[in-house]
C-alpha cells in the first residue's frame, strides 16, 4: 500500500523499517472504532459545512460498507499496511475516489489514534465489568448456600477463628465490588474526546469538536489540544486498575491450589478445569487457577512498561506510544480470560463441607471465644487472654485416654473394642489423642479458673462462635444478610 504520509520525503523505507513501523497487527482489532470515529467526524464536518452534504454521504456510505465487509470477512485487512487508520482511509479512496481524501480534513492520526483507543477501552470497560457482575453473582450465590458451613479462618497462613464459607468467599465478593467502581470511575476519563486536537495545536477549520464527541456518545472533550495527543493517563490508569483485579484474581487462584491440596482437601475442583500428570497417575492438578496466578505478572509487567515508556516523553505525540496499545491489549485479553476461567472454576466446584468442620475442630480456633468467656464473667481480658493461652499450651502438652476411641477417626464409638470391627473396619489398636478445649474436662478447667462453669462448652461451640460476632462485618448469620445485601446493589 501507498503512504499517504508522503510528501516531505519520498515515502521509500526500507522493508525493514515497514516491518519495525508497522502496529497493524496490534490496532486492526480497533478498526469498528476507526470507523464509528470517522463517520462521526465526517458528520461534524458535514455539520459545520467544511465539506458538503452529498460528500459526507458518499464517504459515510463508503465507510459503513467498509466495516460491513470487515465483518462479513469480505474485506481482508492487509497488514502490510502501517496501521488501521492508513488501511481503512486508502481503502475508502479505492472504492469513492478523490473524496475520500477530504475524510482526514481537520483531524490528524494523533488525535484519530487517541481517539479509537479511548473509544475501543470504554468497551473494553463495560465488558469487564459484566464479567466481573457475573462473577460477583456466583460469589453471593455460593455464599447463600454456605450460609452454615464451618471452616477455619486464617492469618499467617495459621488457623485463627472460625467462619463461614459463606463470610469467607463474600470476603472476594468485596474486592471485587471496589474494582467495578474503580473501572466505573475510570469511564469518566476514558469518555473525554480528543478529536478535533489535531496532531498538537488545533485546527484552522471552523469545526465543532463538541458536537463530534456527542454524536460519540462522549461526555465532553479534552480542553488542551497539547494533553489531549499526548495525555495515556487513562491507559496507565486501566492498566492499574486491570493489576488490581489480576492481584485479586491471584490471591483467590492461590487459596484455591491450598485448599484442594490432599492436607486441606476443602474444595474440590471439576475435571473440566484441572488436568493430569504425564507420569503420575494419581494427580489431579489445578492448573487453571497456576495459571491465573502466573499470568498476573504479565498484567503488571505491562503496567510498569507504560510507566517506563510514557516517564521520559516530551509533548506532544512521540511514536513511542504506538506501543501502549500492544500493552494494555495484552492486559484486557489476559484478564477477561481469567475472569472467565475462574468463573467456571467456582460454578463448578465441589465443597467439602464435613472436611472443613473437621478441620476446624482441630485447631484450638475457639481460644479467643474461650478468653471472651472469662470476660463475661468479670475478668479483665488480658488475664483471660493470658489463661486461655495457658489452657491451650495444657491441651497441646497433655493427651487423652485413647480408650473407647476409634484411632481411625478420631470419634467416640461406645461399642468400639481395641480389637474389634468399626463400622466394617478393623480399628487399630487406639492411642491417646490430643485434648481440645471442647473435650477438656471442667475440672481441668477450674485449676485455671474458678470461673468456668459447665455453660463454658457452649459458649466455645464452633456454630455459636460464628453467630456471636455480630459487629458490622463478622461472621453472624444478619451480617452475611447484610453483606449479600451490600454486593446486591
Amino acid at each position: 500500500m501507498s503512504k499517504l504520509w508522503k510528501g516531505r520525503t519520498s515515502a521509500k523505507t526500507s522493508v525493514l523499517a515497514d516491518e519495525f513501523n508497522s502496529s497493524i497487527k496490534i490496532d486492526k482489532r480497533m478498526y469498528k472504532e476507526d470507523i464509528e470515529g470517522s463517520m462521526a467526524h465526517v458528520a461534524m464536518l458535514s455539520h459545520c459545512n467544511v465539506i458538503t452534504k452529498s460528500e459526507a454521504k458518499k464517504i459515510s456510505d463508503g465507510l459503513s460498507k467498509i466495516l460491513k465487509d470487515i465483518e462479513s470477512g469480505k474485506l481482508k485487512i492487509d497488514e502490510k499496511a502501517e496501521d488501521i487508520h492508513m488501511f481503512v482511509e486508502e481503502v475508502l479512496t479505492k472504492r469513492i475516489g478523490v473524496v475520500g481524501k477530504k475524510l482526514h480534513t481537520a483531524r490528524s492520526r494523533n488525535d484519530q489514534v487517541a481517539l479509537d483507543i479511548r473509544l475501543n477501552l470504554r468497551k473494553e470497560i463495560t465488558l469487564i465489568n459484566f464479567t466481573i457482575d457475573k462473577l460477583i453473582s456466583l460469589i453471593i450465590d455460593i455464599a447463600n448456600k454456605n450460609r452454615d458451613t464451618i471452616m477455619s479462618g486464617f492469618t499467617h497462613l495459621q488457623k485463627a477463628q472460625p467462619i463461614t464459607f459463606a463470610h469467607y468467599i463474600l470476603a472476594y465478593g468485596m474486592m471485587f465490588k471496589r474494582d467495578m467502581e474503580r473501572l466505573y470511575d475510570l469511564y469518566k476519563r476514558v469518555n473525554i474526546s480528543p478529536i478535533g486536537a489535531c496532531a498538537l495545536a488545533g485546527t484552522t477549520y471552523k469545526t465543532d469538536r463538541v458536537y463530534e464527541a456527542k454524536l460519540l456518545d462522549m461526555d465532553g472533550v479534552c480542553e488542551n489540544s497539547i494533553d489531549a495527543v499526548s495525555d495515556r493517563d487513562f491507559i496507565v490508569e486501566f492498566a492499574s486498575d486491570l493489576s488490581i483485579i489480576a492481584m485479586h484474581l491471584s490471591r483467590l487462584a492461590e487459596e484455591m491450589i491450598i485448599f484442594t491440596s490432599a492436607e486441606f482437601d476443602y474444595i474440590e475442583l471439576s475435571d473440566a478445569v484441572t488436568t493430569g500428570s504425564s507420569i503420575m497417575p494419581q494427580k489431579k492438578n489445578s492448573d487453571m487457577a497456576e495459571l491465573v496466578r502466573g499470568k498476573t505478572g504479565r498484567v503488571f509487567g505491562n503496567l510498569m512498561n507504560i510507566l517506563t515508556l510514557l516517564k521520559g516523553l516530551p509533548l506532544a505525540y512521540n511514536k513511542d506510544m504506538q506501543e501502549d496499545k500492544e500493552l494494555i491489549f495484552d492486559s484486557i485479553d489476559t484478564v477477561k480470560n481469567s475472569l472467565s476461567i475462574f468463573i467456571e472454576m467456582l460454578s463448578t466446584m465441589k465443597i467439602n463441607k464435613e472436611r472443613m468442620r473437621e478441620d476446624a475442630s482441630a485447631g484450638f480456633i475457639n481460644a479467643t471465644d474461650l478468653a471472651d468467656y472469662l470476660v463475661t464473667k468479670g475478668m479483665a481480658f488480658r488475664d483471660a487472654y493470658k489463661i486461655s493461652g495457658e489452657i491451650v499450651s495444657y491441651c497441646l502438652k497433655n493427651k487423652r485416654d485413647g480408650d473407647n476411641y476409634c484411632n481411625k477417626r478420631d470419634t467416640h464409638v461406645e461399642s468400639c473394642n481395641r480389637q474389634s470391627q468399626c463400622r466394617g473396619e478393623l480399628c487399630e489398636p487406639a492411642v491417646p489423642t490430643l485434648l481440645t478445649l471442647e473435650n477438656l474436662p471442667l475440672e481441668v478447667y477450674k485449676k485455671f479458673s474458678k470461673l468456668f462453669d459447665k455453660d463454658v462448652y457452649k459458649f466455645i461451640d464452633l456454630e455459636t462462635c460464628v453467630k456471636r460476632r455480630t459487629s458490622i462485618g463478622g461472621s453472624s448469620p444478619k451480617n452475611i444478610d447484610r453483606q449479600i445485601s451490600f454486593l446486591k446493589k
